[in-house]
């Protein structure tokens, strides 16, 4: 296995630590006053079209993209540490166009979207004009697995009547949201994984309604995780995405990237904790002593890194695997680093608020909106349960021979 970048991945992951330290990261209050200041917690702050900008410029644009008719075509490996960047901060990935759900969406229309899909939703992505959202998970069922997905894409002559209810359709609150990718059952005869497909739904059609946002741990602005209602909505035939009956074969195409992605972003988020950490421990001085002095203390730091490098090489793998084997090949290299990258971000996060004391649990420090953006991650893309599940019936399946008859 070979994990050393590429020359042009080193050269942009200098550039893009440039852009988050000149121009982004002193961005981060100004983006915060803007919002505050107008009043609406969806309002898009105005110095975000101004990052965008600066990024584009100097060439730090669909850095995720694969294709490069579309993006950067860069390789998994490549992109990784340049993901990693992006998870150190609230507002890189967005500034340079590589802000989920919009990626994942980017991807299937590329790959699965007809030539007017393309021009109509991706081509307006890719440059950034407008936003989108996924609606695949529901209230009512368990939407973990993907065969108990109950909304329907129903055909009636050259259309769709699609009726569905949905919730953590993230980032539907945005004003810029003009779409979703909404996966539903079009033949609920076929065997379990032919009855989805999935639709392009214009979020202004007729029946569309977002019915509110979702706090997630008290945390609700932005583009947000919504409710969301299809009741009635009448679609031409060509809105499909793919071929009916192709949902879940898209899903997963989608899903193995994305999870891929927030993995290489959440050893980010831990490393950015882990250096708020070890500036705390060397500033702060209880009875007599600082707290980097402090056993408990170094012991804390240490586990953090032991973590972070582990989950970072078993990221990694995945990546080349992805790249050398195919997604298909690397499925449970890529459920394992969902588990971990999860899980490691939030342990180094909670060491860091603990060090942090009081402090770690205010928003004048950052940890307590990445812990909860970590913990989200133990469900978002699939629960940690259901990647263990798989990992676990590839473990056991050689072993199968001693079971008693």
């Amino acid at each position: 296995m070979d994990f050393t970048p590429s020359p042009r991945s080193v050269e942009l992951l200098e550039r893009l630590r440039e852009l988050d330290a000149d121009v982004v990261a002193p961005a981060e209050p100004i983006y915060r006053e803007q919002r505050r200041d107008s009043g609406d917690i969806r309002f898009p702050p105005p110095v975000m079209e101004e990052l965008k900008a600066e990024a584009r410029k100097r060439g730090l644009w669909n850095l995720f993209m694969p294709d490069a008719e579309y993006g950067a075509g860069l390789s998994n490996t490549d992109y990784a540490p340049l993901c990693e960047q992006m998870g150190r901060s609230p507002l890189l990935g967005e500034a340079t166009n590589c802000s989920a759900p919009d990626t994942g969406n980017m991807e299937i229309l590329a790959q699965f979207g007809t030539e007017t899909q393309r021009e109509e939703w991706l081509r307006p992505l890719l440059e950034g004009k407008i936003r989108s959202c996924f609606a695949m998970t529901e209230p009512w069922v368990a939407s973990s697995d993907a065969s108990n997905i109950s909304s329907r894409i129903e055909p009636d002559g050259d259309h769709y009547v699609i009726n569905a209810h949905k919730w953590f359709t993230s980032g539907a609150l945005d004003p810029r949201c003009r779409f979703a990718i909404l996966m539903g059952v079009t033949d609920p005869d076929a065997e379990p994984y032919r009855r989805q497909s999935m639709i392009v739904v214009p979020l202004d059609a007729p029946g569309v309604t977002i019915v509110r946002g979702l706090p997630v741990f008290g945390h609700d602005e932005g583009p947000g995780h919504a409710e969301t209602l299809f009741e009635n909505v009448r679609l031409p035939k060509d809105s499909l995405l793919g071929t009916e009956g192709s949902g879940f074969a898209i899903a997963q195409a989608r899903l193995g990237p994305g999870r891929i992605h927030h993995c290489m972003r959440a050893i980010g988020l831990a490393e950015r904790a882990l250096e708020l950490m070890c500036v705390r421990a060397q500033t702060r001085k209880p009875f007599g002593r600082y707290l980097a002095e402090q056993g408990v203390v170094q012991e804390r730091i240490a586990e953090s890194r032991i973590q972070i490098e582990q989950a970072r090489l078993l990221t990694m793998k995945a990546a080349w695997l992805m790249d050398t084997a195919g997604k298909k090949a690397a499925r449970f290299e890529i459920a394992a680093i969902k588990v971990i990258g999860a899980r490691v971000a939030t342990d180094v996060i909670d060491r860091a608020i603990q060090i942090f004391g009081g402090a770690g649990v205010t928003d004048d420090w950052p940890l307590a909106a990445m812990y909860t953006h970590a913990r989200t991650l133990h469900l978002v893309d699939g629960p940690d349960e259901v990647h263990m599940q798989q990992i676990a019936k590839r473990e056991l399946r050689p072993y199968e021979i001693f079971r008693p008859s």
